[in-house]
């Protein structure tokens, strides 16, 4: 996508040539997803899922930039948030009963969409969606032919602590309480984002306000903190994702992109996935990039959308 098209490219409407529909999960969930016919040439075909509390309406231009560049995309929303339901007791705390779960949904679309659409396929995702792609991996749940994860999160900011520590933390906190009421303060009112919370994502006042929009044009789409369950799940998978042997079994490429500044993820938990995965390239930024890394200023993510292009040409090579 060239920089006009870019400039031109509205962010908070639905693009005419993609479509809106709902996924029925084996056991009858209705989740959202957008789909993107590809042109000619055809690429190959993408799957993305966005992380904890997002919908994908938020990544509209990296998909029809994708798209433009001949890939059919897909975008799902996970479970039990943004337009697919909620799994907690209200509408805006992120709950979810176990991380199997969304592993179970991601694993049955991939196969469903796999086998309706043309190779080479690939799955991308950003921070709890990289998660999720990553330990579907490593069960042996989806095959891509290659992986794109944005800031994905495998691990969180630990303020010296051991994870383990952490999780028994967590632990204790569900049994002192209902595991689905929420596990850190968001705002007075709830779902309202708190002041200071593009900090903590972009540095591009435009991408920031589009979410904004959307969360207005479709409040359904509003999500506020996780759950105290949420977070002890988040940790027990982050400890079951890194057990000896389990990530160095992956053969597939994958491309991490992250940030030594991001306040959201841990960025060292990013370049130990780095190094233990067989098949990967890693490329970190600094403080020009914030946690949302294909949703910043031009001048930073637009090298990272040529990077995944290369990785991309090289992994998952067109076979037309």
């Amino acid at each position: 996508m060239s920089e006009a098209s870019r400039q031109d490219f509205d962010g908070r409407t639905i693009p005419a040539n993609a479509l809106e529909s709902l996924w029925k999960a084996p056991d009858g969930h209705a989740i959202r997803r957008i789909d993107w016919p590809a042109g000619t040439p055809l690429r190959g075909s993408i799957l993305y899922f966005p992380g904890r509390g997002d919908f994908y309406e938020k990544y509209l231009e990296t998909l029809a930039y994708w798209n433009h560049r001949g890939w059919q995309v897909t975008a799902a929303d996970w479970r039990g948030q943004a337009g697919s339901g909620r799994l907690g007791s209200d509408a805006v705390t992120g709950h979810v009963g176990d991380f199997s779960i969304w592993i179970d949904d991601l694993a049955a679309m991939w196969h469903e969409w796999k086998a309706a659409t043309p190779g080479p396929h690939v799955l991308a995702a950003h921070s709890m969606g990289g998660h999720l792609v990553l330990r579907a991996l490593v069960e042996r749940r989806v095959d891509p032919d290659a992986v794109v994860l944005s800031a994905p999160m495998l691990g969180f900011h630990s303020f010296g602590l051991p994870l383990a520590v952490l999780h028994w933390a967590a632990r204790l906190m569900c049994a002192l309480g209902d595991r689905r009421r929420p596990a850190w303060k968001w705002s007075e009112k709830p779902g309202q984002v708190p002041e200071g919370r593009d900090l903590l994502l972009t540095h591009d006042a435009r991408r920031y306000e589009d979410e904004m929009v959307w969360r207005e044009q479709r409040p359904e789409l509003v999500m506020g903190p996780g759950s105290w369950g949420w977070v002890e799940r988040a940790y027990a998978s982050a400890r079951a994702l890194f057990a000896r042997g389990r990530i160095e079994a992956v053969q597939v490429p994958v491309f991490l992109v992250g940030t030594s500044e991001d306040k959201l993820v841990s960025p060292a938990a990013i370049r130990k996935a780095a190094r233990r995965l067989p098949h990967s390239e890693l490329l970190m930024l600094g403080d020009e990039a914030r946690h949302e890394v294909l949703r910043e200023v031009d001048a930073v993510r637009d090298p990272i959308l040529l990077a995944i292009d290369d990785f991309l040409d090289r992994k998952a090579p067109s076979r037309n």
